[in-house]
């Protein structure tokens, strides 16, 4: 088991992408080197998996951009939540425990590639 390395701190240093990924699943889903970075550095290819996977529900797939937030209480539970980009949920999602390290993430979704805010 691998220790969670993911600090807030670390997502600022992405601005961009060298490289694109493909979603192993959901193959039409690319990510970025920020989006990897979370997933490995926070245990959280789970997190991406949550979100190609929503692309398969009609609400979600409506929207051309997407604005996704992870919201972790205290408790270990969290709320997934799609916003259209104007605040507006689209989809909710509860997660029963998770062990991700921070408190809250947000991913934009746009084109068929999810990345982190500040590489947009």
């Amino acid at each position: 088991m691998s220790q969670k390395t993911l600090t807030k701190e670390d997502l600022s240093q992405f601005t961009g992408t060298e490289q694109w990924y493909r979603h192993g699943l959901a193959r039409n889903v690319l990510y970025t080197d920020g989006a990897k970075h979370v997933a490995e550095s926070g245990g959280a290819y789970w997190l991406l998996d949550e979100i190609a996977f929503a692309q398969s529900i009609r609400q979600v797939a409506a929207e051309g951009f997407q604005v996704w937030k992870l919201k972790v209480s205290p408790d270990h539970k969290a709320t997934l939540a799609c916003e259209d980009g104007n605040s507006k949920i689209v989809f909710t999602k509860e997660i029963e425990f998770t062990d991700f390290p921070l408190v809250e993430i947000a991913f934009y979704f746009t084109d068929k590639v999810l990345m982190l805010p500040s590489e947009y």
